[in-house]
């Protein structure tokens, strides 16, 4: 691939996080308009749409057996988890809080890609996913500080959406390893919605999950147009960053999406956020950057290394 190539690819990449940035909201307007199945059936029609006329169908016989059978599943349940880990979470604060915990995937994507795809790392990485851990519980804490029994007490009362949430980032952060490893040119963006959008359509289809929040609105029907074309533009864009260009610069890019995400959920759907989920969020992103720190001086030094040791073999032939 020439330099040119991975350039353009990581420019289409950089896309991804703008469009996750408004995410949580869209999903979050989605729900209360029109309900768990109806909404992400609608959500997922016009992603499939948008997808089908930008990337197209794959040719699913050249793609790596591998990559299709676990990679794509994981892109599904990322997806699956994040929207339902939005639907059961109670008001426009804590959609933001598990937001923030989905927002772990970050870090995780490279931790992922130092343990399995064999990029190379500082030590600092390490406390680097741990001080994004430490801003998702300082968020969680809220307020009235750290206590062992209010956070347990808290986690407790909505477990269920932290606990998608937390796996939707560790299933994402998966299938961008694997889509680095196996992907390829491969970009099954347009078949991992349409299973999506299959699954919820059988839900509504069965009656189940058709409770509607609220009434449908304009608001509603807005967030159904732009949550479709950004989930589906974001997803795209990135699966071809990730497959072909600089990983280490679009998640050093999508570091700042909770960011993006805060204040776009603030103006959609009124989230209140007070100083100390604010401080939450930039433990989360200083967390992340340290940890994209720690990967791209990691390659570096192996390109260093690996350019001597070439330089060095030259000068032995001569």
């Amino acid at each position: 691939m020439t330099i040119e190539a991975s350039q353009r690819a990581t420019l289409i990449g950089l896309l991804a996080p703008v469009c996750w940035g408004m995410g949580v909201a869209l999903v979050r307007g989605i729900a209360e308009g029109f309900g768990l199945a109806q909404g992400q059936t609608l959500l997922y029609t016009v992603s499939v749409i948008c997808l089908f006329l930008v990337v197209g169908i794959p040719k699913l016989s050249t793609v790596d057996r591998r990559y299709l059978f676990l990679g794509m599943p994981m892109a599904n349940i990322s997806s699956l988890c994040f929207c339902l880990a939005i639907f059961f979470s109670a008001g426009g604060k804590q959609t933001m809080e598990v937001g923030m915990v989905n927002y772990l995937w970050p870090a995780l994507t490279l931790l992922f890609a130092v343990l399995f795809n064999g990029v190379r790392t500082r030590w600092w990485i390490v406390p680097g996913v741990l001080l994004a851990f430490a801003g998702i519980i300082h968020i969680l804490a809220g307020e009235e500080g750290f206590s062992a029994a209010g956070f347990a007490a808290r986690l407790a009362e909505h477990s269920l959406s932290y606990i998608l949430a937390l796996g939707a980032a560790l299933s994402w952060a998966a299938f961008s390893s694997m889509t680095k490893a196996w992907g390829g040119n491969s970009n099954l963006a347009t078949i991992v919605f349409a299973i999506d959008l299959a699954i919820y359509a059988t839900l509504w289809a069965l009656g189940i999950g058709t409770e509607a929040i609220g009434e449908s609105s304009g608001h509603g029907i807005v967030s159904v147009i732009f949550g479709g074309i950004a989930i589906g533009g974001a997803y795209a864009a990135w699966s071809h960053g990730v497959a072909k260009g600089n990983v280490t610069l679009l998640a050093l890019a999508s570091y700042f999406t909770p960011v993006l995400s805060c204040l776009f959920a603030v103006i959609w759907i009124g989230a209140e956020l007070d100083a100390t989920f604010w401080t939450g969020v930039a433990m989360v992103v200083a967390g992340s950057l340290l940890c994209w720190d720690a990967t791209d001086r990691g390659v570096r030094a192996l390109k260093k290394r690996e350019a001597l040791q070439r330089a060095a073999g030259g000068e032995k032939e001569i």
